[in-house]
């Protein structure tokens, strides 16, 4: 019962603040997150058993299952989720300089609560047949956010997110119809039960559907365009929702079906280094701060799917990597984002070229970008530094030249993410305030409030991540 009120809540929120406005609205979006918080919180803790329907479907009895990696996924999920919905009832506000108003406040937490309900489904899925329902909800959800504003680049960009993120979801189609045809089950073990040669095919296919959502070469462009999105529905598409989606679904065929090895390992290593490198270019060419925080969500992804394939070619590091990158990473780019998006509440302004001394008008503002770029980077004490440490160590070994090129090639994504940050952080942070900045201020209370407790977070990130990501892979 506690599995099905995880999922059954949001969706029930979603229902009802549809018909809201104003400060209703707001607060049944928030309490509805933070009551699916309480129940994964719940759920993670008692481990209850899996929930089994009494009937048959695809040879399969439907259901819900958690386990360590649906947990995982669900904390992320609520927790994120609950920042995101306090935080939206502040941005959509007259004051925002950025986009006034409160128009379509009640659709907008419609979708994002369907959203949270669709990341739960998938966490909680039992078999691909479950979790391909769910996947194809968080498309449908992502692109009614992104297109939540209207204009000619919103709907543009949700469009372009549907055809890109659909064509890959092809392939989970075709992986599904194979699996089904020659095993009589969608279950995650009857993946074994294929012949050598449909279960490497398989395992690509789902690889190409990954691909699609977590924004990796040659998809990626859906996700830069996407920034049309408000600020919050960005902030948890990057860090919590569709394209971690991805990373699961990655995952998932590790841990569950266990045939991500070999060559499609190799392959899925090889195309998260170079979708690695498309990112880091990506930098250097953008003045929008949420297009450049998109291309390094589409790096952070590829680390993420460094790690499960270092993990398919043997390394237990790699799967502890991957997962401690997926909830650090969750955190700092929420914080970031968050970051942003007050920037631009107080003036208007997004671009790296009209922004400078933030400190002076927003310090809490300008504290918690400070405190994100820096995370993001890598450095240390924050969760991403150990998770690329644990990286570095699978592809040692690994070893060999796949392993070592692979470890090269990610201290030098760290040397260079490092540098930019840091120069951006300083160019927007530091001296005299630029004219759009000259009048800004924090946040509201409700806003403020939020990124306090993200920065608190980004720092207890590895402290609660080690342990957590330590019992989910059973070491």
């Amino acid at each position: 019962m506690l599995l099905m009120s995880l999922i059954l809540l949001p969706v029930l929120g979603a229902l009802m603040v549809a018909w809201l406005h104003g400060r209703a609205a707001d607060w049944v979006a928030s309490l509805t997150v933070a009551g699916a918080l309480g129940l994964a919180v719940a759920a993670v803790v008692t481990g209850p058993a899996p929930v089994v329907l009494p009937v048959q479907w695809l040879g399969a009895a439907p259901g819900l299952r958690l386990d360590g990696l649906g947990g995982l996924l669900a904390l992320v999920v609520t927790s994120v989720g609950l920042g995101i919905a306090v935080y939206s009832a502040g941005y959509f506000s007259d004051r925002n300089r950025d986009h006034p108003g409160e128009a379509g406040k009640g659709r907008y937490y419609f979708f994002l609560l369907l959203f949270v309900a669709a990341m739960l489904g998938l966490a909680l899925a039992p078999d691909f047949g479950a979790l391909f329902v769910f996947w194809e909800l968080t498309t449908i959800c992502s692109w009614a956010l992104i297109s939540h504003y209207g204009s000619r680049e919103a709907v543009g960009a949700g469009l372009k997110a549907l055809a890109v993120t659909q064509f890959a979801s092809l392939f989970f189609v075709g992986g599904l119809l194979a699996l089904l045809t020659l095993s009589g089950s969608v279950g995650f073990g009857a993946v074994r039960q294929l012949p050598g040669g449909w279960q490497a095919a398989f395992v690509v296919m789902m690889l190409i559907a990954a691909w699609g959502k977590a924004a990796q070469a040659p998809f990626y462009t859906w996700l830069p365009s996407a920034m049309a999105a408000p600020t919050p529905a960005s902030a948890f598409l990057h860090a919590a929702a569709m394209v971690k989606a991805g990373i699961f679904l990655t995952a998932r065929v590790l841990v569950s079906a266990g045939v991500l090895s070999g060559g499609p390992a190799l392959l899925a290593g090889g195309a998260a280094l170079v979708t690695l490198y498309v990112g880091v270019l990506g930098y250097f060419y953008q003045d929008d701060l949420k297009r450049l925080l998109a291309f390094s969500t589409i790096c952070n992804l590829a680390l993420m799917l460094l790690g499960l394939a270092l993990a398919g070619l043997g390394s237990q590091a790699g799967l502890e990597g991957a997962l401690l990158h997926l909830w650090s990473h969750a955190f700092t780019k929420s914080l970031l984002f968050l970051a942003v998006g007050a920037m631009a509440y107080a003036t208007g302004v997004r671009t790296i070229g009209a922004l400078q001394g933030v400190m002076r008008s927003m310090p809490l503002t300008a504290a918690a970008f400070l405190m994100g770029a820096l995370a993001i980077s890598g450095l240390p004490p924050f969760g991403v530094f150990w998770s690329k440490l644990l990286l570095l160590r699978a592809a040692v070994a690994v070893g060999g030249v796949w392993g070592w090129s692979g470890a090269l090639l990610v201290l030098v994504e760290s040397g260079l993410s490092l540098a930019w940050f840091l120069w951006v952080a300083h160019r927007v942070i530091f001296g005299p305030p630029s004219s759009a900045v000259a009048e800004g201020h924090d946040p509201p209370r409700t806003m403020g409030g939020v990124l306090v407790g993200l920065m608190a977070m980004t720092l207890a990130a590895p402290y609660v991540g080690i342990p957590l990501v330590r019992w989910v892979t059973g070491g």
